[in-house]
């Protein structure tokens, strides 16, 4: 009722706002877990490789690029997958740089950001995927599709359509919002399977 509770903060917009973020990280799952589009249904086979013990550690992420190793970009890994690899650059002696991409931190290996997505999901046996991708029409990576100019657009494939008042005074409103993406060559997204978060080290106490 946006007449009377538009003071001081419009709840419309407010509603409208976290529901257009929800949707947003309904996008995000999409994007990496689709059937037909998503990322990880179309890296292709000769582009996945397992973990060598289940950790994930600085070798597999090297194997990783160089399965990528033309200008890849990112890695795209669960916030607990960083973690385990972090353990495992400890373990070796060898701790991961860090480096500040908006406002954020963000652990690097090689010099490649490891991206945190929480829809690379974390199965029951604590095993999850982290993906290395090339990004870019030109450089022929994996890019984002979607439908420009649709009805009542606030955001590129994003629209909200009023849909009217109901006889108890609630505004409606439909958000809707169009996404796809596309592998343009084989070689630009490349898949660490059978990563295991769950493990960790004991380091034996030594007094000073």
């Amino acid at each position: 009722m946006s007449d009377l509770y538009s003071h001081p903060y419009d709840q419309i917009q407010e509603q409208l706002r976290l529901l257009i973020e929800k949707v947003k990280e309904r996008q995000e799952g999409e994007l990496v877990n689709n059937r037909e589009y998503g990322l990880l249904a179309n890296a292709a086979s000769s582009m996945k490789i397992h973990t060598r013990s289940g950790a994930p550690t600085p070798d597999d992420l090297d194997e990783l690029i160089a399965k990528v190793w033309k200008e890849p970009a990112f890695f795209l890994a669960h916030p607990r997958a960083i973690a385990a690899f972090g353990r495992e650059c400890t373990r070796r002696g060898v701790p991961p740089p860090t480096v500040t991409l908006f406002g954020s931190p963000f652990v690097t290996w090689r010099g490649l950001p490891l991206v945190p997505c929480d829809k690379l999901y974390v199965d029951e046996n604590e095993k999850t995927n982290i993906l290395l991708l090339r990004t870019g029409e030109k450089k022929q990576g994996v890019i984002g599709l979607f439908q420009p100019g649709i009805p009542s657009e606030v955001a590129p494939s994003l629209s909200v359509r009023f849909m009217g008042i109901s006889q108890q005074a609630i505004a409606s409103y439909l958000i809707s919002l169009y996404c796809s993406l596309a592998v343009l060559t084989f070689d630009a997204l490349g898949v660490l399977e059978n990563v295991d978060v769950s493990k960790y080290h004991e380091y034996p106490f030594q007094y000073a």
